[in-house]
């Protein structure tokens, strides 16, 4: 089985527990207008085994004495479901788990659904809290997010959830109020937002693609954590004010 992968980051901290290694596929079904990896939609760095992939992974074992692991992102990770369910298994014969980062944007078919039950911890994308604007923003079908979401939760997967915030688009207390009692209907650990960043703008430059978002700032350091702390108000009291 094999797969096209972008591109992989060593000791990575900030995908998971402990120090993880990450891998980057190509290819995603959604077409987000804040995206900070456009070079990944479409097939980029070069094709790998499940096979190679372990191996070269294997040498990191190490560095995941501290429950550290491999996590798969992307792009969209479970397009590559079936490869993931074969590394998995590589990876589990070293004592090494997996983690996958995933906007659920593809449909709940068996092998996705094999590819989550082996997975450590499902960090899920919540990019939107509507139908309507998160097919405006992504283009994506809201369902398949909502069927993986769900699947985690009647299965008792790990899941932590993630949000990108936006100046303008959903930096306001009365938006973060609506995604903490939407996301209610799913069984989580913890609920992380992450500020939208101008990092990847010259990517769109280099792959001459229309940046929908260019003239908007990065997000405030300090209106993020004002709003993540408005957030775990929401989330964990029973009341919160505006």
């Amino acid at each position: 089985m094999k797969a096209d992968i972008h591109s992989f980051e060593s000791m990575a901290a900030l995908d998971g527990e402990g120090i993880r290694y990450a891998v980057f596929f190509t290819g995603c079904p959604l077409r987000c207008a804040y995206c900070h990896n456009p070079d990944t939609w479409y097939k980029s760095g070069r094709e790998w085994s499940a096979h190679d992939l372990a191996e070269k992974i294997k040498r990191y074992k190490p560095y995941f004495k501290n429950g550290g692991g491999v996590t798969f992102s992307g792009g969209e990770p479970l397009l590559n479901a079936k490869f993931i369910i074969e590394a998995g298994r590589l990876l589990h014969d070293e004592g090494i788990n997996y983690d996958i980062d995933t906007s659920g944007s593809v449909p709940l078919t068996d092998e996705v659904k094999a590819a989550l039950d082996g997975a450590e911890l499902v960090i899920l994308d919540v990019k939107f809290f509507d139908r309507e604007s998160y097919r405006k923003y992504t283009k994506g079908d809201f369902d398949n997010f909502i069927a993986v979401g769900k699947y985690c939760t009647e299965k008792s997967i790990r899941l932590w959830l993630r949000t990108v915030v936006i100046p303008d688009i959903n930096d306001n207390e009365q938006s973060i109020k609506k995604y903490a009692e939407f996301s209610k209907q799913f069984k989580f650990e913890k609920y992380e937002l992450l500020a939208f960043h101008t990092m990847g703008f010259f990517k769109y430059e280099n792959l001459e693609i229309e940046n929908p978002l260019k003239n908007t700032p990065a997000l405030d350091k300090g209106r993020l954590k004002k709003l993540q702390s408005y957030l775990d108000r929401c989330l964990y009291t029973e009341t919160a004010d505006d």
